[in-house]
């Protein structure tokens, strides 16, 4: 296979299903609730009945004109729409053996736990809870259903990151030495969504942390963080828009990265690992190919301009991967110990960037 093929993730997909190498192709539809709709739960929403091995049995949201818009867009017949308080009849519903939670983070845990508690199988969106102890609850609940229970980190699904992080594990760059990434988000999020986000380190950088710390094969050993709120949005709210990271690896690997809450030019993604054979890195990635040329010079048309639209591939992986765990096919990638350190290195950044200080991390995670 040639270069250009094997780093295709869509045609090798193409090629499989034209192969039908695919085992799983004649397994029965998972039938799934999604919980949410409003950012992610609507691009959740579209990848589920977009994905012919899965059958979007039931939406729970609480906004009715959310509810209108989707059943008019969409045309529905086989999904029954629920507001939150007649939500116990998902959990009572032996046809529904997955749930996808894109609620607020404050509910988050209370309706894993409940799915778990039910023989269902959880997809949820970071945090699975506001605590450390909830976290664990969560996972306990899912050890003791024996069923899957994913927590959404979807840029480990993006296929830039995994080409990088498979040629990481080649040796392609031999020892590392520096990872840069760049994380700006766009456009800004709203006032309502902030102030229950859990602030610009757990709710943002932390994919940053999550990315790093997977590419890398290690959690750090100390973090230094700095931040400020330009917009006076943020101060109101005790959040900050921007800020820089410093992490120290065991192996002697120093990563940086910079975030914003509004770039205004785009969603600026970017990742850059440099090692003693050279370097890997992961740039923006634009709609479209189109570019002008003219007297005044040459243009592209602008990158992407939200994570919908950048993260558009790593989200349908995320779906496909979650539903290869739902039906036995594959153990859930991302672990307890992997949602409890990026956790932990955010609250450890938001000290860091609170107080001033470097912020020694020790790690004995146990693993659930």
């Amino acid at each position: 296979m040639c270069a250009a093929a094997a780093t295709d993730y869509r045609y090798l997909s193409y090629e499989a299903d034209l192969k039908g190498v695919k085992t799983n192709v004649g397994a029965n539809k998972v039938g799934i609730a999604l919980f949410g709709l409003g950012r992610i739960g609507t691009i959740h929403f579209e990848k589920i009945l977009s994905n012919p091995r899965s059958e979007l049995l039931y939406c729970v949201e609480k906004s009715q004109s959310r509810t209108d818009y989707v059943q008019n867009k969409w045309k529905l017949s086989n999904t029954r729409m629920l507001t939150p308080t007649e939500s116990d009849v998902i959990f009572c519903d032996p046809q529904v053996t997955a749930v996808v939670i894109c609620t607020p983070t404050q509910t988050h845990e209370q309706l894993v736990k409940k799915a778990l508690e039910s023989g269902k199988a959880v997809l949820c969106e970071k945090p699975l809870s506001l605590t450390t102890e909830g976290t664990v609850k969560c996972y306990e609940a899912a050890s003791k259903a024996g069923k899957p229970l994913l927590c959404a980190f979807n840029r480990r699904f993006d296929p830039g990151f995994k080409n990088i992080k498979d040629r990481i594990e080649r040796g392609d760059v031999g020892q590392i030495q520096v990872v840069k990434t760049c994380n700006r988000d766009s456009p800004r999020p709203s006032l309502e969504y902030l102030k229950t986000s859990g602030g610009l380190f757990h709710d943002f950088a932390i994919h940053d942390i999550d990315l790093i710390c997977w590419i890398l094969g290690e959690l750090p050993t100390s973090v230094y963080a700095h931040s400020h709120a330009f917009n006076s949005l943020f101060k109101d709210i005790d959040d900050f828009d921007t800020a820089g990271i410093v992490m120290n690896f065991p192996s002697g690997v120093i990563s940086l990265t910079d975030i914003s809450r509004s770039a205004v030019y785009g969603y600026d993604q970017r990742i850059e690992v440099f090692g003693s054979k050279g370097m890997l890195n992961s740039g923006n990635i634009r709609p479209t190919g189109v570019v002008s040329h003219c007297s005044n010079g040459s243009t592209a048309v602008p990158i992407c301009y939200s994570f919908a639209s950048r993260y558009n591939d790593a989200y349908s992986f995320e779906i496909e991967h979650f539903l290869d765990t739902v039906q036995g096919f594959s153990e859930v990638e991302i672990r307890p110990h992997d949602t409890f350190a990026s956790s932990n290195i955010a609250s450890a950044c938001e000290e860091s960037a609170r107080t001033g200080k470097i912020v020694r991390m020790s790690w004995d995670i146990v693993v659930l």
